[in-house]
């Protein structure tokens, strides 16, 4: 359910009026109208969002510079900084990083060229050119280098490497040289002079992501607080300038919204402060932030609700009945007891031994626990275990529950199809409550035809005993909705009008109902397929394995756990996206679920 929202408009003299905020935060309940007067254009907002970028980004390389085991002590001088000086330490480091990289790069490739010529010294080379001898370094392919060269040019092979020839010619400086191969200027190092400069940037290097690891020991924790407390400001900032200027500047008025149930906390606070303020009820047009308020059951499912939208402030909030078909759903499309037994002891295991679990994490938990109870008790249906159908055991409980709940293929499908339908219904039921809400009840009227046609049809198909489709009874049901239909679609529009949009309504019924209704097929494919494959990786786990005492069994283990850890892994992924997929497209859409809501965030420290 939405919780409902008061309105509340502030009156407050400017010199008051950034001491009024500091107090106004200390309530944490109301949530900021941010009209922004000066916006992104402003200076310190820029600086704050510059800065909490930068505080990301440090915290993001700490942890990775965390992961690796290395026990460092803590210096003095990095134990004395606070956030932003060690921010400072670490764009200084980094820099230095990325400077120390190129350069290794640098003394790489030059290595690299000297290494087929081996280590000499350049000054030598240097001594011969001033005495009148010089000597130019070539490489060329074997088929184009010339023996004459030698003679011409005295040349001199070098190395030999694939095909490639590299040598040297040693001549006078007077004289001309013509020799056709690729000439190669070499670094003015030696080898062993390139190579102790390489092993020098490596030790550079090594110590540089030191220090980083020093950081991270103790500072991620600062650097969150610092982010924090920049986060804060600039909130505060946004807040600041989103107030009006009135009277000559000298009063600035400020909008906000407060849960209902906190409207007395409010005003008991603003009493002691002596501020102008005014509390009502939202109006139609407002932009109301949402505050979501399921409880139990119903909240586990409220992530699943904000990764589409959160609704709109005079709409229903629909977590409460998605989540049981969301539940069943997921449980089809995993569809194997063995899996969602092992989830649901890893979850509660985690749970007994973890001391302390966060408020976020812990409704995760519970709804993963959930969702593996639900494909338990839906793997029952087929006997699924692990990919093996345990209905093949003699055991008279097992036989008895057989029985009770076992369903073919043919019967898991009518299954899914008979879900679809039900939930789609559902979901127009839902809308027609919505559209009574939100704009009374004769804008119901048309989807309420709909529902008893279509409810009316169903229940003649499958109890033609107690009403005959093409009966009576049905008839005048039918008759009925279409009055309803083609005549109410569209409140307050002439007939004509209303049995033409009657018309395109019963097109896109009769064209979309039953494409939604065979969406619904995936609960049956998806819980199939991994059965199937499940099945697969037991016999590749028992074909597969030598004939040997010591190594059969480890073979089939290891073939065993590795095969289901894949397939569970896949068949989980697909159990949440496609029960999702049914839940956003096929449910929101036939029960008019339009969405948009901003979420309700309180001004607060």
């Amino acid at each position: 359910m939405i919780a409902k929202m008061k309105k509340i408009m502030f009156l407050v003299y400017y010199k008051e009026y950034e001491a009024f905020l500091n107090q106004l935060r200390n309530i944490g309940v109301v949530h900021i109208v941010e009209k922004q007067q000066g916006g992104v254009d402003d200076k310190d907002l820029q600086e704050n969002m510059r800065l909490i970028s930068r505080l990301v980004s440090a915290i993001k390389l700490l942890r990775q510079q965390k992961k690796e085991k290395n026990d460092i002590p803590i210096s003095k001088e990095i134990s004395a900084l606070n956030g932003l000086q060690i921010l400072d330490v670490l764009d200084d480091l980094q820099v230095e990083h990325n400077l120390l990289l190129q350069q290794l790069q640098n003394y790489s490739k030059e290595k690299e060229k000297l290494q087929v010529w081996g280590d000499f010294d350049p000054t030598t080379l240097q001594r011969l050119e001033r005495n009148g001898y010089v000597i130019n370094f070539y490489v060329c392919s074997e088929s184009d280098y010339k023996k004459e060269w030698e003679v011409d040019y005295n040349t001199i092979v070098i190395n030999h490497i694939s095909s490639k020839v590299f040598f040297v010619s040693v001549t006078k400086s007077e004289q001309e040289i013509n020799i056709d191969a690729e000439y190669v200027k070499l670094p003015a190092y030696s080898l062993s002079h390139l190579e102790a400069e390489y092993e020098s940037t490596e030790r550079c290097i090594k110590d540089n992501e030191r220090k980083m690891q020093e950081l991270s020991g103790t500072s991620i924790p600062l650097l969150e607080e610092t982010l924090q407390e920049v986060r804060s400001h600039m909130e505060f900032s946004k807040v600041v300038l989103s107030a009006e200027h009135l009277v000559d500047d000298k009063l600035m008025m400020l909008e906000g919204w407060v849960p209902a149930s906190c409207v007395r906390q409010v005003e008991t606070y603003l009493k002691d402060i002596q501020v102008y303020y005014e509390i009502s009820d939202p109006v139609p047009g407002d932009d109301v932030p949402i505050q979501l308020k399921n409880k139990g059951f119903f909240a586990w499912f409220e992530p699943i609700c904000r990764l589409y939208m959160l609704p709109k402030y005079n709409e229903l909030d629909l977590t409460p009945f998605f989540g049981p078909f969301f539940m069943v759903f997921f449980g089809l499309c995993l569809g194997d007891s063995g899996y969602g037994l092992f989830l649901f002891l890893v979850v509660t295991g985690y749970r007994l031994m973890t001391k302390k679990i966060s408020d976020t994490l812990r409704p995760v938990l519970s709804l993963v626990q959930v969702l593996s109870v639900s494909t338990f008790f839906c793997g029952l249906l087929t006997g699924t275990f692990f990919g093996a159908n345990i209905y093949d055991l003699d055991w008279p409980f097992l036989q008895q529950l057989k029985n009770t709940v076992f369903m073919d293929n043919n019967d898991m499908f009518q299954l899914s199809l008979i879900l679809g339908a039900i939930q789609i219904i559902f979901g127009m039921m839902l809308k027609a409550v919505n559209q009574t809400i939100q704009f009374g009840f004769k804008y119901s009227i048309a989807t309420i035809g709909w529902i008893m046609l279509l409810v009316s049809t169903a229940f003649s198909a499958l109890l033609p005993d107690i009403m005959m489709m093409g009966g009576t009874l049905h008839l005048v049901i039918l008759s009925v909705s279409g009055i309803m239909i083609f005549l109410f679609n569209s409140p307050g529009k002439n007939i004509l009008m209303n049995i033409g949009l009657g018309l395109w309504d019963s097109y896109n019924m009769a064209t979309g109902l039953l494409g939604d209704v065979l969406s619904y097929v995936r609960l049956f494919a998806l819980g199939l397929s991994g059965g199937i494959l499940a099945g697969v990786f037991n016999s590749l786990a028992v074909g597969m394995s030598p004939d040997n005492v010591i190594a059969g069994p480890i073979v089939m283990v290891l073939i065993f756990v590795i095969g289901h850890a894949i397939n569970m892994f896949m068949n989980i992924l697909g159990a949440m996206v496609h029960p999702m997929r049914l839940t956003f497209v096929e449910f929101f859409k036939n029960s008019g679920y339009e969405g948009g809501g901003k979420e309700y965030k309180p001004f607060q420290n």
